[in-house]
């Protein structure tokens, strides 16, 4: 890499830089025109499977940048085309269907449904729900059970090795990785003089906490995330914007805060 960027964006997509309707992020042309211009990395991070998001990656003209796939449990490099990883996920699945069977019915991943069945819990088109079925190295899924129900499978899991972390939508198990973890990898690869995180559930807390600076994006459609120990002293702010009118807001901010 010839020189260190003057700053280095992370941002979550689901409600973040893409509207939680229509997947979309129109409104936040604006910034993402002015960090291209500025020639700032843009690190797209989701638990969105490669599959999903190398396509929207070169859309958005950042084939050149890598990307935090399935909730941190893996990197896109850049250039690359997604590869399936289907020992680690076969490997998930088998801990999953391991669990008592009381347990285990509370939970439908991805891989209990078709791509019909997912396209009806996220309100994605059916071709980019069979995208996100291409799973890797994660299973999202909804939980049909009380919260004291919801610990104890979180717990059975833990005790297998399995992490479950709760976003905007979905519970996801891994073994483990977050979006921090690999944004710390990115980080050291780019070695930028500041960075930048946007987010807007928890499991982006631990992203938007690493940063130099943090951005919690406005999600009516979620729990709104608790009070941050940075916000105390502005490193973390909160849009009043949703989605990508609330990110096109914070970035254009930054930008001109710190003259990138």
């Amino acid at each position: 890499m010839s020189a260190a960027p003057s700053l280095l964006v992370f941002t979550d997509l689901d409600g973040t830089l893409l509207d939680h309707d229509s997947y979309g992020y129109g409104p936040a042309l604006p910034a993402l025109d002015a960090l291209k211009a500025r020639g700032i990395p843009l690190v797209l991070a989701s638990s969105k499977t490669a599959a999903e998001i190398a396509p929207l990656r070169a859309k958005l003209g950042r084939e050149d940048c890598p990307a935090i796939v399935e909730n941190g449990a893996g990197i896109l490099p850049a250039h690359a085309a997604p590869e399936a990883g289907a020992a680690d996920y076969a490997r998930l699945r088998a801990v999953l269907d391991g669990l008592a069977s009381g347990m285990r019915a509370r939970f439908c991943g991805f891989g209990d449904m078709d791509a019909a069945g997912v396209a009806a819990i996220t309100g994605l088109p059916d071709a980019q729900a069979a995208l996100a079925r291409r799973r890797a190295f994660s299973e999202p899924g909804v939980w049909d059970g009380t919260p004291a129900q919801e610990a104890d499978f979180v717990a059975a899991l833990a005790a297998r090795g399995v992490q479950a972390r709760r976003g905007g939508r979905f519970l996801t198990l891994s073994f483990g990785g977050t979006k921090a973890d690999r944004m710390a990898e990115i980080v050291a690869q780019y070695r930028p003089r500041r960075t930048l995180a946007l987010g807007d559930a928890p499991n982006d807390i631990e992203m938007l906490e690493a940063a130099d600076r943090g951005v919690i994006v406005a999600n009516p459609h979620g729990t709104p995330l608790p009070p941050l120990p940075g916000e105390a002293d502005g490193r973390i702010r909160r849009t009043e914007k949703p989605g990508p009118d609330g990110w096109n807001a914070a970035v254009c901010a930054v930008l001109s805060g710190l003259g990138a």
